[in-house]
């Protein structure tokens, strides 16, 4: 199974559409067999759902993401599990744990430079 993190400093990057790295892990029997960051040289939802697929994804886990985007990976057969964040690392050890939290209902409506700066990086 491949499972890819939108990753950003070593952190879950918050916006989907927006994303240009991707963080691969690939998964068996509960173990890390593999791991990469990839650079997605894509902007907006459909090409980075079509990055998804072309690397074989079967799980994205990631911060906000939009209604379009969200639709997009459910026809990929992608599974979503949205509205994380934190270290990457601890992320994927949570995830295999079966004890991450995840809200995939966490949609952004707008761009984030439409967001006035005082809201922090917690959109």
């Amino acid at each position: 199974m491949k499972v890819a993190i939108t990753y950003e400093n070593g952190e879950v990057f918050q916006h989907f559409g927006h994303t240009e790295k991707l963080k691969i892990y690939e998964i068996e029997n509960e173990e890390i067999i593999s791991e990469n960051i990839l650079d997605t040289s894509a902007h907006g939802h459909e090409l980075l759902v079509k990055f998804l697929k072309d690397n074989n994804v079967d799980i994205l886990i990631c911060g906000g993401i939009g209604n379009g985007a969200k639709k997009a990976l459910e026809e990929a057969h992608i599974q979503l599990l949205g509205g994380v964040s934190g270290n990457v690392q601890k992320v994927i050890k949570y995830y295999i744990l079966n004890k991450l939290k995840y809200n995939e209902n966490r949609i952004i409506n707008i761009h984030p430079s439409l967001i006035p700066s005082f809201c922090g990086k917690g959109y």
